[in-house]
């Protein structure tokens, strides 16, 4: 991998994790695998929940669109880190790095925002089951997703933007697979690292006290059920939503609000994985391994039964709704009704 005229260059050179061939070869291999993982995974949620008429309820609504987010912020990192393996360059353009920024960042952000609006959805229907039709009726789910992504777009311009506000004055040499934003601070004249993230943890601290309280309301609730039954199937499906939050925000907390080293180990490199890779690949084996409806529907999926007569436009129908809705509910009753 070439190191010399860093400091000229116009784009970045990505250093990754060895310049061993044999090593590039397993990093290449694994994270294929997992890219791979992720992409099928998150497109079988999105799937069923698009086409299976009993998965139509607001829980599985917004697990379409952290799938959608998921599979957004692993097609933005993994797919450049394989290609730089398989060529032994890890060179990215300015413009790439730019985009990468802001898509990462939009997405890790909107990922944020709906597993925030996931938590309320199920302390409403757990703490104000009487109420819940009404409180997260269709167009208020809609209200809450179009939020979500709007959220996302102003945090991934915003914190983008003053990223690539500073000058890089010092060799273009990011210690890392990706153009990860403390990394990019560490070569500019200004390491600004604090000022930069400040608007970030504000937004992520709102959203994790939002979530605690929801879920402080929620056990509190569940512990007085008198059915054993009743709060086994609760905690199977809030746990695994309190986990993927805590998981994907205490490593990303722990990589960002740490200046960055200017000798980073293997340590810092691993962590990055933990907020970037694994959750696209952990949240559809978590919100379907102990959930039934989910586990009966991929069942269906997989045996091709109920879904051998209904088109695979109706997917995207359901995500970019191009046509009319009588248009749509012609081709698709069984979705989008």
């Amino acid at each position: 991998m070439m190191v010399t005229n860093v400091t000229t260059m116009s784009g970045f050179l990505l250093l990754g994790f060895s310049d061993t061939p044999e090593l590039q070869i397993l990093h290449t291999l694994l994270f294929l695998v997992m890219y791979l993982l992720g992409l099928a995974g998150n497109f079988i949620i999105i799937t069923i929940t698009t086409l299976d008429s009993p998965l139509q309820s607001p829980m599985y609504y917004f697990l379409k669109h952290l799938s959608i987010l998921d599979l957004s912020s692993l097609s933005v990192t993994v797919p450049q880190s394989i290609h730089n393996s398989l060529t032994g360059s890890g060179y990215i353009s300015y413009a790439q790095c730019v985009l990468q920024v802001f898509f990462f960042t939009f997405s890790a952000c909107a990922e944020v925002a709906i597993l925030t609006v996931m938590s309320y959805d199920r302390y409403v229907a757990i703490c104000l089951p009487l109420y819940y039709e009404v409180i997260m009726g269709p167009q208020k789910c809609r209200w809450a997703v179009t939020a979500v992504w709007i959220s996302g777009g102003i945090s991934g311009t915003l914190y983008t933007a003053t990223t690539f506000s500073v000058t890089f004055c010092k060799a273009k040499i990011i210690h890392q697979f990706f153009c990860d934003i403390p990394q990019l601070l560490k070569v500019s004249c200004s390491n600004n690292f604090f000022g930069v993230a400040v608007f970030m943890t504000v937004v992520a601290f709102t959203c994790f006290i939002a979530v605690t309280i929801s879920y402080v309301q929620i056990f509190s609730t569940v512990l007085r059920m008198p059915s054993a039954e009743g709060r086994s199937k609760v905690f199977s499906t809030c746990l695994p939503h309190l986990f993927v939050f805590l998981f994907f925000l205490s490593t990303s907390a722990c990589a960002y609000l740490n200046p960055a080293s200017d000798s980073p180990t293997a340590l810092n490199l691993v962590l990055s994985i933990f907020y970037t890779v694994l959750p696209p690949i952990l949240n559809p084996i978590i919100y379907s391994l102990r959930n039934e409806a989910m586990k009966g529907a991929v069942r269906k999926l997989l045996l091709g039964r109920e879904f051998m007569g209904i088109s695979y436009m109706c997917i995207v129908f359901a995500l970019f709704p191009v046509l009319p809705v009588s248009h749509q509910l012609l081709l698709c009753p069984l979705t989008l009704s």
